[in-house]
C-alpha cells in the first residue's frame, strides 16, 4: 500500500505547474466583470467583443477576460456596453432635491446630469433665496447653500444616483448683483460679476451658461456676456448659450455666440439647436454653414438638442421681454391695466424680430401651445389643454387667456405655468443629428411617475429623450452607427467640456458604464402621456456602483460632483 501512495505522490516540479496552472485557470478577481457584451467605447470606434471589469470606482481591465472571477458577475450577452451617457442639459436641479434616484434618467443610462442653462442653483443673495422659495411649485425644499458648490455638494450629500455638473448661469449673476432692471451693467458691477465668476469657476463650473430670450437675461449685451465668459477662461471654462433667438433672428443669434467664443477665447456651444416657426425652417443650412466655418477657423463650437419637434417653457414667454422688467412684482402691475394688457396683447399678436415671440411661432391660434404645469391647485384641471381650448371656454382670445393665466398663477404663487410649444421640423431634426459636433440633452428633469411629480404633466423628453435618440434615429432610421450614436451621448460630451476620466471606457477612467439592448431601447412617453419610463437599458452602474439591475433601480446613490478644469481642489 506504502509503495502505491509514494508511486502516486507527484514531484516538486509536477505540484509548481499544477499551482501555476490552477492560478492561471482561475484568473483575477474584480469587484464586477461584464462578460459577453459588445463594448463601444464612446470614441465612435466599432464594437468589439470584449469583456469589462470594475474594481472600486475604475475600470479595471478591457478585454478577454474569460478566466476572471467578479464578486459580481453581469451577463451581457447581445446587449452593447457603452459609457455612461451624458446629459448636456438637464433640469434635474429641483427634481434631484425630491428624488435622487434620477430614474428617468438612469432608466435611459443616463449617468451625468449637466444643469445651468442661463439659471443655477447658486451663487445666491438673500433675495434670491427668498424669491425662490416664493416660486417653488409641486416640489418644496429648503435651500440650504448659497454658492454653486454648496449646491453641488448638497446634493452628494443628500445622496443621488447620477453624477452632477453645473455651468455658472449669466442670469443668476446677473440677479445678484443687477436684478431685474433693464439697463447695463456698470464697470463696478462688471467687476462683481466677474467675481462671482471666479469663485465659481474655482468650485467646479463648467464655464458660464446662458439664456437669452428670457428677462433678465434679454437685457444684457453682448459685451457684458464676453467679459463674464472671458473671466472663465483662465480656467479652461466654455459658454453654453441659449440664443438670442433661434427664430427669426436665428442667424444673428448664431453670429455672436461665435464672437463670444472668438473674443473670449472659449469654445462655445448652441443649446437645443433649432430653427422655431415654419417660416424659419429653411434657415438651419446656412447655421449649419455658420458653425462649420467658424470651426474650420480654429473656432470649436458645438451644439446639443434633444429630439422632438417641441420645446417646453413657461407661458409668460408668449409675453414681450418688457413685461418682467423690474421682476414679478412689477410684471403682474402691467397685467392689471387695462392699457398695458392692450399694448402686450397687440405685441403678442404682431411677428416681430425685436424678441422671440412665442405664440406667432407656435401659428399664433393657440393650437400649438399644450398647458402641461400650473402651481396654482385651481389651474391645475387645465393641464393637458391647448391654449385655443383654454381661449374658446373663457370666450377670450389665446393672448388674453395667456396673460389671465400667468397672472393668476404668478400672483398666488410667484410662477408662471409652464407649456410646450409645437414649433420644429423633424427634417431638421434629422439633419441636425447628422452633423458629427452634435450632442444630446434632454432640457428637462429627471423624474418619476410618483409623487410630487404626478401633480404636474411635463415634456415627454424627460422620460424619453436619449431612448429615443438610440432607438428611432439610430437603430430604425439608421441616421448614424450605433458606434456614433455612443459617442454622440458620452465621448463628445465628455471631450466638449473637458472632464477629467469620464466619457470613454479606458482601463483608468471611472467606471460609469450602461448595459443596453440595442435591438429593444425604445421610449414610450409621449405628448399626451409623458410620464412613461422607456425601456431597454438592463444594468447601469455610477462611479462603480450599481443603480440599475435588470431594468430596475436598485436605490443606490453613488453620485459625485464632476468639476471642471479650472476646480481648486485639482491642485491638491
Amino acid at each position: 500500500m506504502s509503495r502505491i501512495l509514494l508511486a502516486r505522490r507527484p514531484s516538486p516540479v509536477a505540484l509548481l505547474l499544477a499551482l501555476l496552472l490552477g492560478g492561471c485557470a482561475s484568473g483575477p478577481t474584480y469587484d464586477v466583470v461584464i462578460k459577453g457584451g459588445t463594448v463601444y467605447d464612446g470614441t465612435g470606434q466599432p464594437g468589439a467583443r470584449v469583456d469589462l471589469a470594475i474594481n472600486g470606482d475604475t475600470v479595471a481591465a478591457i478585454g478577454d477576460l474569460s478566466r476572471a472571477k467578479g464578486k459580481t458577475t453581469v451577463d451581457a450577452t447581445g446587449m452593447a456596453v457603452a459609457p455612461g451617457f451624458i446629459n448636456m442639459l438637464s433640469w434635474a436641479n429641483e427634481s434631484l432635491i425630491e428624488d435622487g434616484k434620477s430614474q428617468s434618467d438612469i432608466r435611459q443610462g443616463v449617468t451625468l446630469e449637466v444643469m445651468g442653462e442661463g439659471g443655477s442653483m447658486g451663487p445666491l443673495s438673500d433675495s434670491m433665496k427668498a424669491q425662490m422659495k416664493r416660486v417653488q411649485g409641486d416640489i418644496k425644499y429648503d435651500i440650504a447653500w448659497t454658492t454653486l458648490g454648496e449646491y453641488m455638494d448638497f446634493l452628494v450629500k443628500k445622496g443621488i444616483a447620477p453624477n452632477v455638473a453645473s455651468f455658472i448661469g449669466a442670469t443668476t449673476l446677473r440677479m445678484h448683483v443687477i436684478g431685474y432692471a433693464d439697463r447695463q451693467a456698470t464697470p463696478a458691477e462688471l467687476d462683481s460679476m466677474r467675481a462671482l465668476v471666479r469663485q465659481g469657476m474655482e468650485e467646479g463650473a463648467l464655464g458660464i451658461g446662458t439664456s437669452l430670450i428670457y428677462p433678465p437675461a434679454f437685457f444684457a449685451s453682448t459685451e457684458e456676456l464676453i467679459e463674464l465668459t472671458k473671466a472663465s477662461a483662465p480656467y479652461g471654462g466654455m459658454y453654453i448659450s441659449h440664443m438670442r433667438s433661434e427664430a427669426n433672428r436665428l442667424q444673428e443669434a448664431v453670429a455672436e455666440l461665435i464672437r463670444i467664443a472668438r473674443e473670449a477665447g472659449v469654445p462655445a456651444e448652441i443649446y437645443h439647436l433649432k430653427a422655431s416657426g415654419q417660416a424659419n425652417w429653411y434657415k438651419m443650412d446656412s447655421v449649419f454653414a455658420m458653425v462649420e466655418k467658424a470651426r474650420a477657423e480654429g473656432l470649436k463650437i458645438t451644439a446639443d438638442m434633444y429630439t422632438y419637434p417641441a420645446g417646453s417653457t413657461g407661458l409668460d414667454a408668449t409675453m414681450p421681454p418688457w413685461v418682467q422688467d423690474g421682476g414679478t412684482k412689477a410684471m403682474l402691475e402691467r397685467l392689471k391695466n387695462a392699457g398695458q394688457r392692450a399694448r402686450i396683447a397687440k405685441e403678442m399678436n404682431t411677428p416681430s424680430n425685436k424678441w422671440e415671440n412665442m405664440l406667432q411661432l407656435t401659428g399664433g391660434t393657440g393650437d400649438g401651445i399644450l398647458l402641461v404645469g400650473f402651481t396654482l391647485d385651481s389651474l391645475k384641471p387645465l393641464t393637458g389643454k391647448t391654449l385655443a381650448e383654454v381661449a374658446k371656454t373663457l370666450k377670450k382670445s389665446p393672448a388674453e387667456t395667456a396673460m389671465d393665466l400667468v397672472y393668476a398663477d404668478a400672483s398666488a404663487t410667484g410662477a408662471s405655468p409652464s407649456a410646450v410649444y409645437f414649433m420644429m421640423d423633424t427634417v431638421n431634426i434629422v439633419k441636425q443629428l447628422q452633423k458629427p459636433w452634435v450632442s444630446l440633452g434632454s432640457d428637462g428633469a429627471s423624474m418619476a411617475p410618483e409623487g410630487a411629480f404626478l401633480k404636474s404633466s411635463t415634456h415627454p423628453r424627460a422620460y424619453g429623450n436619449f431612448a429615443r435618440f438610440l432607438g428611432k434615429y439610430v437603430r430604425d432610421e439608421k441616421v448614424m452607427s450605433l458606434a456614433e450614436g455612443v459617442r454622440r451621448l458620452s465621448g463628445l460630451p465628455a471631450e466638449n467640456m473637458k472632464l477629467k476620466k469620464r466619457g470613454t471606457l479606458v482601463a483608468g477612467n471611472f467606471a460609469d458604464v450602461v448595459v443596453f439592448d440595442p435591438a429593444k431601447i425604445q421610449d414610450h412617453a409621449t405628448f399626451a402621456e409623458p410620464q412613461q419610463y422607456s425601456t431597454g437599458v438592463k444594468d447601469v452602474f455610477v462611479n462603480g456602483v450599481q443603480v440599475l439591475k435588470d431594468g430596475e433601480h436598485t436605490g443606490a446613490t453613488p453620485g459625485r460632483v464632476v468639476r471642471g478644469a479650472g476646480w481648486k481642489g485639482w491642485a491638491k
